[in-house]
């Protein structure tokens, strides 16, 4: 296997795990909320999973724009016409915080 093939499957592991773990984590969450809100000591763990969900999606989104963006700038200094294009990525990878954030604001709301 090529360094880029492993790269890709790589990628597709990481966002199909996404898709599978965030929901997983959100049924997770609701229920252990509904337990400890019947014992009336739910509060903390809501603020626990609102700091993890932001902090763990601003990290992620860090390494995929850090790798999206070297790979960007190589590509616009070989071809300027790709420059649209490496913004584009950019911006998805970006998105991934912003998607955490809004998970936070949906537990923060429940509290």
């Amino acid at each position: 296997m090529t360094r880029d093939t492993l790269r890709w499957s790589f990628g597709v592991f990481l966002v199909l795990t996404g898709w599978v773990l965030l929901p997983a984590a959100i049924y997770a969450a609701q229920a252990e909320a509904a337990v400890l809100q019947q014992n009336g000591d739910w509060k903390g763990m809501g603020y626990i999973a609102a700091a993890l969900a932001v902090g763990l999606a601003c990290i992620a989104s860090a390494y995929a724009v850090a790798r999206i963006g070297s790979a960007g700038i190589g590509a616009v200094t070989e071809k300027p016409e790709l420059a649209g294009r490496a913004l584009i990525f950019i911006g998805l990878a970006e998105g991934i915080a912003i998607y955490g954030l809004i998970i936070a604001i949906m537990i923060l709301n429940k509290i």
